[in-house]
C-alpha cells in the first residue's frame, strides 16, 4: 500500500498542465497576483526593510525580492519574500486547510525559477499542484491547538512545487517530501495573540526549508519512510484523515476553494467586519462615535479568541476583533492604513476598543469550516440597537469578490513600492501567464 508521500508523488509526476481544468488555471493566476501584491506591500514596512539590509545588503545573488532592487541567494529570497507576504495579513488563504497555502508555495517556487528558462505553463502547473498538496495536508490534519499553522504543512507544498518544476522522478519526489516533512517548525499560536512578530517569519522559513530540503536530497540525505504521516498524525497533530487528504485528488483542485482578503487583518475578524460594514452602510448615525455605548460581537470560537481590547502592537491589532471594529469605525476603512502604529495610538480608537465585547456562539462554531458566521449589535446612548449578521466571510469561495475588487486590492498594495505603470504591466502579465515566461513577470 502506498504511503502519502508516494501517493502525492504519483499525482505530481503524472499530472500534466493539460490535465488541469481552465477554472483552476484562472483561479491560480488571481492567487499569484494577490501573493505578489501582498509581498510588495509587506516589503514597504520598516522592519522588513531592515531585515533585507541584514540578509541581502547587495546584489550578489541571482534571486530577486519583490518591490526592491536587492538580489540574494534562492534560500534567502524565498525566506524574505515569504516573510514579507505575511506582514500585512492580506494574503489569500484556504478555509478548509485553515491556513495560507499560496504564500507557503509561491516564494519558494519563484526563487527556484530564477536563472532558469521557465514557461508560464510550467510555473502554473507547479504552483497549482504544490498548492494542492499543501492544502490537502492542512485539511487532513488537526494541528495541536497551541500551534500556529504557518510554518507547518506549507513547506510540503513548496517542496511539491519545486519537485514539479525540476521534474523529479516519482521516487525522488517521495524522498524529497519525506525530508521536508521533518523540517516542520514548532510554531506558537500565542505569538499572533501577543503580537510576537517572529510569527511573520514562520511562512518565510517554510519556503526556505523547501530549498534546504532539496539541497539535502541532492546531497544524499533521506527522511522517514512515511514522514508525512509520522509528523502530521503524531508529532504536531492529533490525527490525520488520509481519506480527506486524497479525496478527489486530480479532480478537485484546491486553488478553486481559496479565499481572498480585503480587510487587512486576521481572517477570523472578517465576518464581524462584514457585519459591521452592513451596519455602517445602513446607519449613518454610526459616524457619531461618542454616541456609541457598546458593541457586542457574537461569532465562532476562533473569532471569539481574538478578544484583546488593548493590543500592544500592530500585529496584535490584526488579531483583535475589538481593535478591528474600532479602527474601522474611526477610519471608515479596514485597509492597511487602519492597522498602523498611528491607528493603535489614536485615543478615539483605544476608547472604542473598550466598548467591544466578543462572545462565542456555539451554534456558529458548529458551522465551521463551511461557514464563518458573525452577528454584531451596536447599542447607542439613546438605547437604539443597530444589528446585522452574516453567514460567511466575503471573499470565500461561496461568496467571492469580483475580479475588479481583487485588482483594486492588488494595485493598492503593489503601488506601495512600484509605479502604477509597473503594477499594471505586471498584472496584465500575470493574467496571461500561461502564454508568457516567468522572466516576464518582473520585466
Amino acid at each position: 500500500m502506498k504511503n502519502l508521500a508516494q501517493t502525492y508523488s504519483e499525482f505530481l509526476t503524472k499530472t500534466r498542465f493539460e490535465d488541469i481544468p481552465d477554472e483552476a488555471v484562472s483561479a491560480s493566476k488571481h492567487i499569484v497576483a494577490d501573493l505578489v501584491a501582498a509581498i510588495i506591500g509587506g516589503m514597504a514596512e520598516p522592519d522588513l526593510r531592515q531585515l533585507v539590509q541584514h540578509m541581502a545588503p547587495d546584489n550578489s545573488g541571482q534571486a530577486g525580492l519583490f518591490g526592491l532592487e536587492n538580489r540574494t541567494n534562492c534560500q534567502s529570497a524565498a525566506f524574505l519574500n515569504g516573510t514579507a507576504g505575511t506582514v500585512l495579513e492580506m494574503d489569500e488563504g484556504h478555509q478548509f486547510a485553515k491556513g495560507h497555502p499560496g504564500m507557503h508555495v509561491f516564494p519558494a517556487l519563484f526563487a527556484a525559477c530564477e536563472g532558469r528558462d521557465v514557461s508560464g505553463e510550467q510555473f502554473l502547473r507547479a504552483f497549482i499542484l504544490g498548492y494542492d498538496v499543501a492544502a490537502r495536508i492542512g485539511l487532513a490534519c488537526q494541528l495541536n491547538p497551541a500551534m500556529h499553522p504557518h510554518g507547518t504543512w506549507g513547506g510540503l507544498g513548496a517542496a511539491a512545487a519545486i519537485a514539479c518544476l525540476y521534474e523529479l522522478k516519482e521516487t525522488q519526489t517521495a524522498k524529497y517530501l519525506n525530508i521536508v516533512s521533518s523540517l516542520t517548525l514548532a510554531t506558537s499560536r500565542n505569538t499572533m495573540l501577543e503580537g510576537g512578530t517572529v510569527r511573520n517569519t514562520y511562512t518565510g522559513m517554510s519556503n526556505q526549508m523547501a530549498h534546504l530540503g532539496f539541497t539535502l536530497l541532492q546531497s544524499g540525505f533521506c527522511g522517514e519512510h512515511d514522514g508525512i504521516r509520522s509528523v502530521f498524525s503524531r508529532v504536531v497533530s492529533s490525527s490525520f484523515d488520509t481519506d480527506a487528504g486524497v479525496e478527489k485528488l486530480g479532480e478537485r483542485f484546491e486553488v478553486c476553494r481559496n479565499y481572498f482578503k480585503l480587510h487587512a487583518c486576521c481572517r477570523y475578524n472578517h465576518a464581524a467586519l462584514d457585519a459591521l460594514w452592513l451596519t455602517m452602510d445602513k446607519h449613518p448615525e454610526l459616524q457619531q462615535l461618542d454616541q456609541i455605548k457598546s458593541i457586542d460581537v457574537h461569532s465562532y470560537n476562533m473569532a471569539a479568541e481574538l478578544s484583546d481590547q488593548a493590543p500592544k502592537n500592530v500585529l496584535a491589532c490584526k488579531f483583535s476583533v475589538p481593535f478591528a471594529i474600532a479602527t474601522t469605525l474611526y477610519h471608515r476603512s479596514s485597509g492597511v492604513l487602519s492597522f498602523t502604529d498611528a491607528a493603535l495610538n489614536t485615543a478615539e480608537v483605544q476608547a472604542l476598543c473598550q466598548k467591544v465585547n466578543v462572545t462565542e456562539d456555539t451554534d456558529m462554531t458548529e458551522q465551521l469550516p463551511d461557514l464563518r458566521p458573525a452577528r454584531i449589535c451596536v447599542t447607542m446612548m439613546n438605547g437604539q440597537s443597530l444589528e446585522a449578521a452574516v453567514t460567511t466571510n466575503r471573499g470565500d469561495w461561496q461568496d467571492p469578490y469580483q475580479p475588479e475588487a481583487l485588482k483594486g486590492k492588488y494595485l493598492s498594495l503593489a503601488t506601495r513600492l512600484w509605479t502604477s505603470q509597473q503594477a499594471e504591466h505586471t498584472y496584465a502579465t500575470l493574467m496571461s501567464l500561461e502564454t508568457k515566461t516567468v522572466a516576464d513577470i518582473l520585466k
